[in-house]
């Protein structure tokens, strides 16, 4: 049981850190067992999202002004709010998967931006990219505009090169 001050400060820190979230997640884990909660906070751990488990009213409190406020009809029953900072995709990915193989873990929503995504949405979301694989794929496309330059510089004095060495080859059968 908390007192006062360690609710405030809980909700504090809460209230920050869904302040900073890119993505957040409201989840009904109603029926899962420690190891399954545990083993799903630890894919989301990878993916670098964190999952807590936060009673409805101090919940409440923490989303005020914040992008996750949107979620504040779904605070009843069980709840697990799970935060990601960074990338909005990978722990999409993992909850997702999570949904998959687990039948009573209940996806209720998600804050992308302040927006209300629905289950379906995040199932979209997750068939995305990462961010890391966007990067691979950004670098691979600015690397290749300069190669094909070179290739394009490179094949004006190489066709000039053929030509004078077809002339050459005229000149010597002649």
């Amino acid at each position: 049981m908390l007192n006062i001050s360690q609710k405030k400060e809980l909700v504090e820190k809460l209230a920050k850190d869904l302040g900073e979230a890119e993505i957040s997640f409201l989840i009904d884990y109603k029926g899962l067992t420690v190891s399954q909660v545990t083993e799903l906070r630890a894919k989301l751990r990878e993916t670098g999202a964190q999952m807590a488990v936060v009673k409805n009213t101090l919940m409440r409190r923490a989303v005020k002004g914040t992008g996750a406020e949107v979620l504040i009809d779904f605070f009843k029953g069980p709840n697990a709010i799970v935060i990601s900072k960074d990338d909005p995709v990978a722990p999409a990915k993992v909850i997702s998967e999570f949904l998959k193989t687990n039948e009573k873990i209940q996806l209720k929503g998600a804050s992308l931006d302040g927006n209300f995504l629905s289950e379906e949405d995040v199932k979209q979301l997750a068939k995305m990219p990462s961010k890391e694989e966007l990067l691979a794929k950004l670098v691979c496309t600015l690397n290749a505009v300069p190669t094909n330059l070179v290739n394009v510089l490179a094949g004006v004095p190489r066709s000039f090169l053929n030509v004078l060495n077809a002339v050459k080859d005229q000149k010597d059968a002649a």
